[in-house]
């Protein structure tokens, strides 16, 4: 199970019949983030006409737009469509448009809003997210030799080794990879590896 967000916020921009559009995208996890993204938008651009926004939270399956003034179903909602076709969630995109005087037509506005949103959405860098989960075990410095060697073969993210007495390993694996990688754990170790797992975590494994 995967879902594709992006790392960080992104915007690009185009004028079209004097009107300038900027596309803003940002990541997410709530509802609350993507309201205070949108707000930070409108208080930096407080002289633009509009503020039209869309957003897509896994947290409790949220979907919402805005047109902010603009005719209905123009602006808000093709941004939020062209969310949905390039498959993102977990993020938030303000489309800010700084009126140039010239009327664009119900068409041409949601494809001035389409083009904004598009424009954030390929000027961000994309991670898909991975359920996982976290093992983490101590082992005696012999052992650790066999363990690191076995690691990758699981494609783990390493998290965390801390070298004292012994070496405490902190690895976050994806849930299709949890059993086998356990399974390896526990036959080079002869079963003396004591695994702790905590379930229900998201990562990116790229």
């Amino acid at each position: 199970m995967s879902y594709t967000t992006v790392y960080e916020y992104a915007q690009d921009s185009f004028v079209e019949k004097k009107s300038e559009f900027i596309g803003h995208i940002c990541p997410v996890k709530t509802a609350e983030e993507a309201v205070e993204f949108v707000n930070k938008i409108k208080s930096e651009n407080r002289k633009a006409r509009h503020n039209v926004y869309a957003y897509v939270v896994r947290e409790g399956n949220i979907t919402r737009y805005s047109d902010d003034g603009e005719p209905q179903g123009t602006g808000g909602a093709p941004v939020l469509d062209v969310i949905s076709k390039a498959g993102l969630t977990d993020v938030c995109v303000v489309v800010t448009r700084y009126f140039g005087g010239v009327l664009l037509g119900a068409s041409g506005l949601v494809r001035a809003y389409s083009q904004a949103c598009s424009m954030a959405i390929n000027a961000a860098r994309k991670m898909v997210m991975c359920e996982c989960s976290r093992i983490s075990f101590t082992c005696d410095y012999n052992m650790y030799g066999k363990v690191s060697y076995a690691l990758p073969e699981f494609e783990v993210i390493n998290e965390s080794e801390d070298f004292a007495d012994a070496v405490s390993i902190s690895v976050l694996v994806k849930n299709e990879k949890i059993a086998a990688l356990k399974k390896k754990l526990t036959d080079i170790s002869n079963g003396q590896l004591v695994l702790e797992e905590k379930p229900n975590l998201w990562a990116d494994f790229a």
